[in-house]
């Protein structure tokens, strides 16, 4: 108990340390300055290569890579996740989402603190099927997180199934190895066809993929152990979350990369907290997994019928929640806030705090001031607490409340 305690402690006060040095000595703007330039004259000597590749465009290509680059996409992660954790594969449910979690923070804190562009468009065509694809497009380019996402991934399910069927012929491994190089290589190869990446883009994905990939399969045991056995659990991850929105580098121009990993943050928190309370009665290993007499189809499609509506109804009373409870809150501490997006009013404010300045929250004021002097913010961006606690509230009742409901209705 001690020593998990201590390494915990060691890992929060690592996390403030590493936001306090690297704000004071700029470190994102040194590290950018080295690295952006080079990166932006290889996007730019990419585009030779990009043409080539599109003058072999047609309907058929442009559907199929789009289609791909859909279902390797976070939006669809997010989708899916559910049912996975509802099919009583709970291990690799929440192992998945961890690290999905893992690489969209980390792919996109390389993204913004290298700032680097996508291939200019013109004369690149870029081809964006979806609003999702928009947005992504409005994200820097170095590493493409396609890329990065779907190298940890499908590693990460290839080898939760050889280990855990343990099969012994090596053709199967053959066979599923190169299914799963023949995906990353249509989505690779896709990205740039689509004019969305460059092919530094590609290969900073690829690499950063097997290393984070690798340190993945060496941790993930011990990071599952803690999640589901030991103490300090929620404190420990919720303090972890909170410091992580610090720890983000600002980029060059804002970008919707910050909002991708505050909602995948909060669906990590939803997720382990969720778990840790309630694994011994649905998530242990144990539980009635699909195709089992314990958990047939039919149970299955009436979990799913139950679960969808469960969790769009929690996200959105989440949401409310969190607009009517934070800048409560925010106000009665003296915190000057701001909305770009969920509160209108708030964009009116110039990011400072409503209400009077009584002699209640006078210090409180002060404190406030002092904090956002130190974190160089005029005021702090409410929009970023409400999108976290959103998503942490539909995680949540995506592996808590939903399966309690399941055990309710016998299904």
């Amino acid at each position: 108990m001690e020593g998990s305690g201590t390494w915990q402690g060691l890992t929060l006060v690592s996390i403030v340390t590493w936001i306090c040095l690297s704000s004071y000595l700029r470190l994102t703007q040194k590290v950018r300055s080295l690295v952006q330039p080079w990166v932006a004259r290889q996007v730019v000597g990419g585009v030779p290569l990009i043409l080539e590749i599109q003058k072999h465009q047609s309907g058929v290509l442009d559907a199929l890579f789009s289609g791909l680059s859909c279902v390797v996409s976070v939006p669809f992660y997010t989708a899916f996740l559910p049912l996975l954790f509802w099919s009583g594969h709970g291990r690799l449910a929440r192992q998945m989402t961890l690290l999905i979690a893992f690489c969209d923070y980390l792919g996109n804190c390389i993204k913004d603190v290298v700032s680097a562009p996508r291939p200019s468009c013109p004369p690149v065509r870029r081809i964006t099927a979806t609003k999702d694809e928009e947005d992504n497009a409005m994200e820097y380019g170095l590493p493409s997180s396609h890329t990065l996402n779907t190298v940890c991934l499908s590693g990460y399910l290839l080898h939760y199934v050889l280990s855990s069927f343990e099969h012994e012929e090596s053709s199967i491994q053959y066979y599923g190895f190169a299914f799963a190089c023949l995906l990353v290589a249509l989505i690779a190869f896709g990205r740039i066809y689509l004019g969305m990446h460059s092919v530094v883009d590609i290969i900073a994905g690829l690499a950063i993929g097997v290393l984070t990939l690798g340190l993945w399969l060496t941790v993930n045991e011990n990071i599952d152990d803690f999640i589901t056995s030991k103490q300090n659990v929620s404190s420990f991850w919720t303090a972890l979350s909170f410091l992580l929105l610090f720890a983000y580098p600002t980029p060059e121009n804002p970008t919707p990369s910050y909002e991708y990993h505050t909602a995948f943050t909060g669906v990590a928190l939803g997720i382990v907290t969720g778990v840790q309370q309630t694994y011994s009665q649905f998530h242990h290993e144990g539980a009635p997994r699909i195709f089992s007499p314990e958990l047939p189809v039919t149970a299955y499609i009436g979990r799913v019928m139950v679960g969808i509506p469960t969790i769009l109804l929690v996200k959105f009373c989440s949401k409310s929640l969190a607009k009517w409870i934070l800048p409560t809150v925010s106000n009665t501490l003296g915190i000057p806030i701001r909305s770009t997006t969920y509160i209108p009013k708030l964009k009116l404010d110039k990011g400072y705090a409503n209400g009077k300045n009584t002699d209640e929250t006078k210090n409180s004021v002060g404190y406030s001031q002092k904090m956002c002097e130190f974190l160089n913010q005029d005021s702090f961006d409410i929009d970023t607490g409400i999108r976290f606690l959103q998503y942490a509230g539909l995680a949540w009742s995506v592996v808590d409340l939903v399966p309690s409901m399941f055990s309710y209705l016998n299904l």
